[in-house]
């Protein structure tokens, strides 16, 4: 999923990230700190070439307790160096601050009274260093960061929402739609050239039809799949099955995957507009969540300006607010050009309710300097994602 460029005019300075852990540090922001009592241990660690998984395991491990009692705001890089705050139930702030690990420090302990889950801290920072570039690249990436701070970043969907045969959206849009026969031709079938020998050698098999060899030539490591081909195959070849056997996560999962393809071309298409609102539009209000019809553009306009809201696109499901106007008529249009509208998004064991996105997400504090390489390091709120900076910036 190639999307266009806000500073298309700008050139990109192209070189690598992450070529060492150390090239990508994040910090999280707390949304509050620890009061010194309460059942939880609030715990500050450094990690290095570690999931935030990985390290919940590898603690949870060494206290002998589970993971799940072990909470965290949000998922950080494993190729990086990255800071976060855990809370840990029922420990004492000593027995965390004497656990040794040789890729996790322990840089605080302090009890407070919740738990930690997704989304509470008011935002990461980051400082990131790009290599095999050149420093005459640096006004560039100066300039490119001061249009980024002054409109906004495109909100974006990543190329990871789209899986690694870039299909997840047209695999929900099959089950949105209840093809069964494309859509088995599509998740299980069509070998690509990237992928290993064996797997499109048993995917070849699916396309011919051919299911019992299908899956003994399978992979296990691709269980899933591996199953929905054995449900066919029990099937006698009756593509039906699989909607019926599908993970619920995944269904969600892929579903997720049309609506992001789908919000990604809106927003391609109001990339030249993206801090101007428009007639029509539904505009979010970003420390609140919540979502208005634009009556007057002019007349709001100034708090787009100082980024209190922003013209925002739809995540379709049965209840999302469409716009009014040209906007209005730009998402409708869309639905049409899939044949589809609201109601189809009514799929069996899923609850699709839709939602507003905001196009642009807020880049504070950006700056740019040469240090063995070009430095870059900026401040962004939960939920929006440094690679989509830095793909404006490197632009390759």
């Amino acid at each position: 999923m190639n999307s266009p460029y806000l500073t298309a005019d700008l050139p990109g300075i192209g070189g690598r990230l992450k070529v060492e852990p150390e090239d990508f540090f994040v910090e999280e922001i707390p949304l509050y700190s620890p009061v010194g009592e309460g059942q939880h241990v609030y715990v500050e660690i450094e990690k290095k070439g570690l999931s935030t998984y990985a390290a919940i395991k590898t603690i949870a491990r060494a206290l002998n307790i589970s993971p799940k009692v072990i909470g965290h705001a949000g998922l950080k890089d494993a190729r990086a160096i990255t800071r976060q705050t855990l809370s840990i139930d029922n420990v004492t702030p000593e027995a965390v601050k004497a656990l040794q690990f040789s890729n996790i420090k322990i840089l605080a302990a302090k009890h407070h009274h919740n738990k930690l889950k997704i989304g509470h801290l008011a935002g990461n920072r980051f400082v990131i260093r790009v290599r095999h570039v050149e420093p005459k690249v640096l006004p560039t990436a100066e300039a490119i960061l001061a249009m980024l701070a002054r409109l906004g970043v495109p909100n974006y969907f990543g190329e990871q929402r789209f899986g690694n045969r870039g299909n997840t959206g047209r695999l929900g849009e099959l089950l949105i739609k209840g093809d069964a026969t494309e859509f088995v031709a599509e998740h299980l079938g069509r070998p690509q050239p990237n992928e290993a020998p064996p797997v499109q050698a048993a995917r070849q098999l699916v396309d011919e039809g051919r299911w019992a060899e299908a899956l003994a030539h399978w992979p296990s490591y691709l269980s899933e799949e591996r199953r929905l081909v054995a449900a066919i195959n029990r099937a006698d070849g009756q593509p039906n099955v699989v909607f019926k056997v599908l993970n619920k996560k995944l269904k969600g999962l892929f579903v997720s995957a049309f609506q992001s393809q789908l919000f990604n071309a809106l927003l391609a298409d109001r990339l030249d507009r993206l801090d101007r609102l428009e007639n029509g539009d539904v505009a979010y209000i970003h420390n609140k969540g919540a979502s208005f019809i634009v009556e007057d553009a002019a007349i709001e306009q100034p708090r787009a300006d100082n980024f209190e809201i922003s013209p925002s696109g739809p995540m379709f499901g049965l209840k999302t607010l469409l716009a009014q106007g040209n906007p209005g008529h730009k998402e409708r249009a869309l639905l049409a050009q899939y044949n589809l509208s609201l109601e189809d998004f009514r799929v069996p064991g899923l609850k699709i309710r839709g939602a507003r996105r905001p196009y642009r997400f807020k880049l504070e504090d950006a700056k740019a300097w040469w240090d063995d390489g070009l430095k870059v390091s900026f401040t962004l709120q939960p939920g929006s994602y440094a690679t989509t900076v830095m793909a404006e910036v490197m632009k390759n």
